[in-house]
Formats: structure tokens, sequence, C-alpha cells
């Protein structure tokens, strides 16, 4: 029975294809196929129900219901077993459809004489937009090889469904009342910057004309050309300049592994063995495989759907003999691409110096396409809900970056607003370029270090146009991520090498592997947590797991010889945690000098605090540390007992409040008696305010990302700190729960540019 499945399905297949390539109107031919597929399916019942607005199913066609039902006949998204298919995207078969809970009753369609009951999605663009029905008198118990069938059945119909002729695509285009309005979207911030174009719709999808193949052999020769033919496009990729280093050629690197994907191949050649041509069969499984992860929350195997989505189309583009990417003449010169999703290689259709922004349905900061996206210095934000239903091809678009939001059809106001922030983005530029070999010295002599923070190999190069003294913190965790697989010593020895080399000297202070809670690493599987931000994440995972420690570190040991290295171990909560981190680091120290490997100049080792607990052990670590590093970011988390992802609470405590400059106070003044260097690396050493309440605080090191170290170097040329540390003393006894609006006044009457 399982051989002559394929055949049943292709002779369906075949009939299909005539009818729908016949005459009449869209619904006589959609009555046509219900009827042909009960025939085929021997079902007493096939009915059609289409999506219409506001997410309601109503019966189009059917076969064996009453007639007067259909356009009649409605259920809701979720409603009756109906509903439930399409709510879930999967198909559903039951011997017994009545006795279901889901069951839902319409007298008007005379199907309580029918007990079992098959329904699949029909899936166009990942998106329902109908259900197939087949029902039965007797108990009828479908076959696995009977749904696949109907499945595949499905795929074909949706092409009538989504044609516009049964209804109206505009009908599901929600308009929020007005579509032509202003708009303003919510997202996240994936690169920072801003962006003023119009927009340019990235809708890869190729319209398949030729859905029933004659020849499965042929098509699956087809498939295999199609593959190599990507292939070859990769490694015309590889050999560009700008791919030969940087974390980026990783990412695309991953994406040739999924063209040999044997589980995703298989599937497809099932599809064309069932009788679909090589192109429609690479649609179905990739339809079904999009409609099946949108329930899954995991945001890894989210993200690698990206991946497979693009190669879909690729796929897709050369079987159809389509032209590969973007019509580049047609780009216009300040271009915002907007898309519900993109893989890695899509950037590289267009033009990067046409391109102001990046907006994308779906995303997240460690997704493939806003790793290229940074390395190509284009603004994106990600999660903007809806985008591609309220943005228009050619419509005036306004990223903004740095806030994770979108501008629609601007207003005048708003887009004079954004032009004259960017000019004076522009002008504040200069100045800062200006500024680059100046000291940032206070106008009462007080030297501080201004370090940039890093995290990918492309970071490096503004280490040296910014002017930053160093690099203060280096998140070797962003190149693990990156990856599919662990990296091995060797890889990560010579990523740290080329980090070392483009620092050409200056110090780089390389921070421990730090993954957990919001960083998930892919080969890995993430421990379920209540709390992650609490929980086994950070220095606890590599305690618990030395070896992913042990090959760290001697990887950072072998790219160091002959220069300095500064590690420095991450959310330390305990000084018997980092005596046991140091003891690993020791032991690895001893074996290299064993095997008689050359070892770095100097190693320094300092901590990350950003667990309140350690700072009431200062006494017990100073002692055994080489430097500390404040991590705002965490300590106001911990501080505070605030999530700092959690949006209705995040921004509740201000970290200029009395409580967080007496902690951090209270730190700098015990480094500073041991002669212990400290830094703060967090987000809010790179806010001019901030920086200078840190500097009042007794900080003279701050690491910040490399925008930020012009105007925070303006603000310390500008600062007298003497008058401000007097200032802030007598602040730092009051109950006000912020003092940022004294220190803004501060600041003004003392002629200090924020």
């Amino acid at each position: 029975m399982q051989a002559a499945a394929p055949s049943v399905s292709r002779r369906l297949l075949a009939r299909l294809r005539d009818v729908m390539a016949g005459g009449g109107t869209a619904e006589e031919r959609l009555d046509k196929v219900v009827t042909l597929i009960a025939a085929d399916m021997v079902a007493e019942v096939c009915s059609c129900y289409v999506m219409r607005a506001g997410e309601v199913l109503e019966l189009f066609a059917t076969e064996g219901l009453k007639k007067t039902a259909v356009h009649k006949t409605r259920l809701r998204v979720g409603e009756g077993l109906v509903g439930d298919v399409a709510a879930h995207a999967r198909p559903l078969a039951l011997a017994d459809a009545q006795s279901h809970p889901m069951f839902a009753y319409r007298p008007e369609t005379g199907e309580e004489i029918f007990h079992s009951l098959m329904g699949v999605p029909i899936i166009r663009g990942g998106r329902v937009i109908g259900v197939l029905v087949v029902q039965n008198r007797t108990m009828r118990h479908y076959t696995d090889e009977e749904i696949e069938t109907l499945e595949t059945v499905a795929m074909v119909l949706a092409e009538l469904v989504a044609s516009g002729e049964l209804v109206n695509r505009e009908e599901l285009v929600p308009v929020d009342g007005n579509a032509l309005l202003p708009l303003r979207i919510e997202g996240i911030k994936l690169n920072a910057g801003v962006g003023i174009g119009v927009a340019v719709l990235h809708q890869p999808r190729i319209t398949i004309r030729r859905l029933v193949a004659e020849d499965p052999e042929a098509e699956l020769a087809r498939l295999r050309a199609a593959l190599a033919s990507i292939k070859n496009a990769l490694d015309e990729l590889f050999s560009r300049p700008e791919m030969r280093d940087g974390e980026h050629r990783d990412v695309l690197e991953t994406y040739r592994m999924f063209t040999e994907d044997k589980g995703w191949l298989g599937k497809i050649g099932e599809a064309i063995r069932s009788g679909l041509t090589a192109e429609a069969a690479v649609q179905k499984v990739h339809d079904d495989m999009r409609a099946r992860m949108s329930q899954i929350t995991d945001p890894y195997l989210r993200e690698r759907l990206h991946d497979f989505e693009d190669l879909a189309n690729r796929l897709l583009q050369h079987l159809s003999g389509g032209e590969e990417g973007a019509p580049r003449g047609e780009l216009p010169h300040d271009a915002i691409l907007i898309a519900r999703t993109m893989g890695p290689m899509d950037l590289f259709d267009y033009d990067p110096k046409r391109l102001r922004g990046l907006v994308l349905e779906e995303g997240s900061p460690t997704m493939h396409v806003a790793i290229v996206a940074r390395a190509l210095d284009i603004p994106v934000v990600g999660r903007a809900k809806d985008v591609l239903d309220k943005v228009e091809s050619h419509d005036p678009v306004i990223v903004d970056g740095d806030n994770g939001q979108v501008f629609v059809r601007p207003s005048d106001d708003i887009r004079d607003i954004f032009s004259e922030a960017l000019t004076q983005r522009e002008q504040r530029a200069a100045h800062y370029a200006r500024l680059r070999d100046l000291p940032a010295v206070t106008r009462d002599d007080v030297s501080v270090k201004l370090m940039m923070n890093a995290g990918l190999l492309l970071d490096m190069s503004h280490l040296h146009d910014s002017g930053a003294d160093g690099i203060g913190l280096y998140r070797t965790e962003l190149p693990f991520m990156a990856r599919s697989a662990l990296p091995d010593v060797a890889a990560q020895t010579l990523l740290y090498r080329k980090i070392l080399d483009q620092a050409a000297g200056k110090p780089v202070v390389f921070r421990a592997l730090d993954v957990g809670g919001d960083k998930i690493l892919p080969y890995w599987n993430p421990y379920e947590e209540d709390n992650p931000a609490l929980g086994w994440r950070s220095i606890r995972i590599t305690l618990d797991r030395p070896a992913v420690l042990r090959h760290q570190l001697r990887a950072l040991l072998r790219s160091a010889v002959g220069r300095e290295l500064r590690l420095m171990f991450p959310m330390i909560a305990e000084v018997a945690e980092l005596v046991q981190a140091r003891r690993i680091l020791d032991l690895e120290i001893e074996r290299e000098r064993a095997a008689g490997r050359p070892l770095p100049d100097s190693i320094q080792v300092g901590t990350m605090l950003e667990v309140p607990a350690l700072a009431f052990q200062m006494d017990a670590l100073l002692p055994l540390v080489d430097f500390v590093s404040i991590g705002s970011n965490d300590m106001t988390q911990f501080l505070y007992a605030v999530d700092r992802g959690n949006p209705r609470i995040a921004e509740r405590y201000d970290p200029l409040a009395p409580a967080m400059l007496t902690f951090i106070r209270y730190v700098a003044a015990k480094c500073e008696a041991a002669r212990v260097p400290l830094s703060v690396c967090g987000e809010m050493a790179g806010r001019p305010l901030e920086a200078m309440a840190l500097i009042a605080c007794g900080v003279r090191i701050l690491s910040v990302a490399s925008p930020s170290i012009g105007p925070v170097k303006t603000m310390i040329r500008t600062l007298a700190v003497a008058q401000l540390k007097d200032y802030l003393d007598g602040l730092l006894k009051s109950p006000d729960r912020s003092l940022r609006d004294k220190l803004k006044s501060f600041a003004i009457d003392h002629g200090v540019t924020l």
C-alpha cells in the first residue's frame, strides 16, 4: 500500500492540473476540485474553507455537505475542528470527529451523519489561508499516506486560494482605520543608527507556474543542479576581500551547511516523487516547516529557520530561471529594506551603498542577518510587528535603530526632526574625529582612560578610528554564538591572535565565556529555568563544565605568546569561585610550560563585579586580582532585583540613584586603597551624564561602545571633577529616588557638555 501512494497522488495531481488550467470562474473551478478530491479519496465529503478578514474561515465549496451552507457557514480560527487545524497549522485525522471536545456542530451543513474527518491547512507564504477537509460516514482511520496526499493537494490548491480571484487580497490587509496615515511601529534595536529613505519590500517569493511533474527523476536532477549553483555562488562570495575574516564569514560557512542538510533535502525528494515539480516540492516542504516552526519558541531554532527560508527562496529562483537577488538597477539610492525575515546572504543581493536601513518583522541581535548588517554598518530594527502589512513599496520610512522604532509615512515635522538629527550627527562625528588624538583629561587635570567594548572581529576597525586607549571588554561569547558548533582550541587561538594583532599594541581585556540566561549557545541544550538571569549561567556553567573553560584559556595563552594577556572572569559571586577559576588557569599555564610551548610575556587576571555579594568580600578579593571591572547592566539588575529584560520594570530604577552611586563609590574607594585599577564597562559608562557621575565616584577607567567614545571624551574635557565630587557628596545623603535632574543642572551651570 505504501508503495502505491505516490502514484495515487500523481494521478490526482494531474487531474487537478487540468481543472486549474481550465475555464470558468475561480469558484466554479474550486467546486470541480472538491468533487474530484472526494471521488479520488473515496470520501463522501470534501470541503474547502477560505480565510477571510478577521481570521474567519468561510465555507467556499463543498461536495457532500448542503450547498446552501456555502458562504453561510463560518468558523473563527481556533473554533471547531476546522478552526483548530488553522490555529495550529497542522493536519488532524479523527475516526470519530463528533466525540472530539473541539467539534463544533453547524446544523446548516447537514454534517451530523458523517463520523470521520481529516483536515489539512492550506498554507501560502507560511500563513494559513484556508483548510481542506474530507469526511466519511464510517469511522474511517485515515493513513499517514492519505494525510500526505491531502497536504500535497492543499499545496496545489493554495495557488488558487491566494490568487485574489476568490477573496480580494486587500481584504486581509489590516488598515488600522486608514492605511495611509503616518505610523510609528515599535521594535527592538538590532543595530544602532538612523536611516531615512523609501521602502523596498523584500519579498523574494517566486510564482510557481508548473506544479505537477511528468518525470520525477528529471525534477530531482534539476534540484541537484540548483543546489550546485548555490554552492558555486557561495564559493565566489568567499573569494571577496571583505569576506576573508570575521564572524560574517563564519555565518555564511554555517549557511553552506544547510545546503547539505539530509533531512530537509530528503523531504523535498519525497515531495518530488509524489508528483510535484522541484520548485513546488521546495515550496511545499518549506511552507510546512515554517508553519510548524511558528509554534516553536526556542530562539535558536526559529533563527535557523531564517537560513532555510533564504535557501528555499534561492532554490526557487534557480529552478524558475529567474534572476537571483534584487533588481539592483531599480534600487533607490536611499532604500529601506522591509522584510518578514532575511537569510544571511540576502543583504549581499543589494548594493550596500544604497541601503539606509533594514526593518524586520522577526529577529534578534544574534540572528545571522543582524551580524552581517553590523559588518555593513546598516541600522536595523527587528520585531516590528506586521510591518509588511502596513508598508507599501516606496513609502517614506525612517529607521530609528538607536531607539528600536520605525516611522512609516512620517509627517513633515517628524522628517524634519530626524533630518536635523542626522545633520547634527554628522557634525558631531566630525567634532569627535578632531578629538580622537586628544587625551581624556578633565579641566582640573584628572586623567581618565577611555576603553572600547567589542565582541566581533569587525568591531576592531573602530579601535583606532575612535581614539580609544584599548579594548576594556572583549565579549568572547559572541563568536561562540555565531557558529553552529563549539569552536576548537585552534579556531579560538586564531581568532584571539587576530584580535591582538589588530589592537596593534593597545591593551585588550578578554572576558571569559559568559553564556546562559539570554545568551544561548545553539549546540548546548538550554536548561529550563524559571529565572535564567539568576540561574545556571556564566562562570557557573564553565566551572561545572571545566573542559570548555580549559580550552578557551589554552587558546588565549597561545594567542598572546610574546605579548601581554589580560583576562577577566564574569559573574563572580564569591571569592571561592575566582580561586577555582584561577586554579584552572594555573594548571593550563603549567601544561603549556611542561609541553615546551612559549607563554605570554605577562598575564593579568581580573574579575567582573556584577553580583553585589562580591563587594562585601573586597578585602579578600583585591589581593588576588590585578584589576576589577563593574558590569553595570547586571549590577543594576541584581542590586535592585529588577529583570532588565522585562519592559514593565526595566526602567523602574535609575542607575543615577543614591543607592547605586553610593555602592560604586564604596567599591572605588576600596580599589583605590589597594591600588587595584577599577573600570566600569556596562551601558552606564557610555552615557555622558552617567559617566560624569562615575568619575565623581572615583572611577578612572570607562569601557564603552565605540560610538560613545566621542561624546564621553567631550564631557570629560569640559568637566572639573573636584567641583562635582563636593556637590555629589551632599546629594548622596538625600532620599531622592534619582539624582539625574540635579546632575543635569550641575552640568548646565558649570559648562559641562553632555
